[in-house]
């Protein structure tokens, strides 16, 4: 948070300004920015409007550490010369993913309207298990991953993605008993 708070301090001090505001700024994972970052990205983009962002309202997650999706919503209200395109082709997931993302999405009413598809195939169904706890998750994880090498996946072929450190030790504990 310092090193944001200081940039934008010295931002303010008009040689640097001068220098950094004729720069091209892009910005990726708009939605995911806070307060003291948009007020940055305005200040650096307000004199010659030479910004690029990319952003789906649609995938903010990063509201616990300060994002506001709501300040990229506001994205032409801000920038009112903006031009905006909406890239609906998804090319990394398949057509089930895209149509839970579609039937999730669609829940939001102050979201701009748009429903995302892709060329790729069906793919597999998608599971879903209502876990009691950390270690309960970290348990049908395992016996998952136990399945799919009982049915001949070998286990290099085999990825487990978490989003933060603490989920490490239950899945790890798991992994050991299985």
């Amino acid at each position: 948070d310092s090193l944001l708070t200081w940039t934008a301090r010295l931002l303010r001090k008009v040689e640097i300004s001068k220098k950094w505001q004729t720069r091209f700024l892009q910005i990726d994972e708009a939605q995911d920015t806070d307060h003291i970052q948009w007020s940055i990205i305005t200040f650096l983009s307000q004199k010659y409007g030479n910004l690029f962002a990319v952003g789906d309202e649609n995938q903010g997650m990063y509201a616990w550490r300060g994002a506001e999706s709501e300040l990229e919503k506001n994205f032409c209200g801000r920038f009112p010369n903006a031009q905006i395109l909406i890239l609906p082709e998804n090319y990394r997931s398949t057509k089930n993913i895209l149509e839970a993302a579609n039937a999730v999405i669609e829940k939001n009413k102050r979201r701009k309207k748009k429903t995302l598809f892709t060329e790729n195939a069906t793919g597999e169904k998608i599971g879903l298990y209502g876990a009691y706890d950390e270690a309960d998750e970290a348990h049908f994880i395992a016996l998952k991953a136990k399945e799919l090498i009982g049915e001949g996946t070998p286990p290099h072929e085999i990825a487990l993605l978490y989003r933060a450190n603490f989920q490490s030790r239950a899945l790890e504990e798991a992994f050991i008993k299985k």
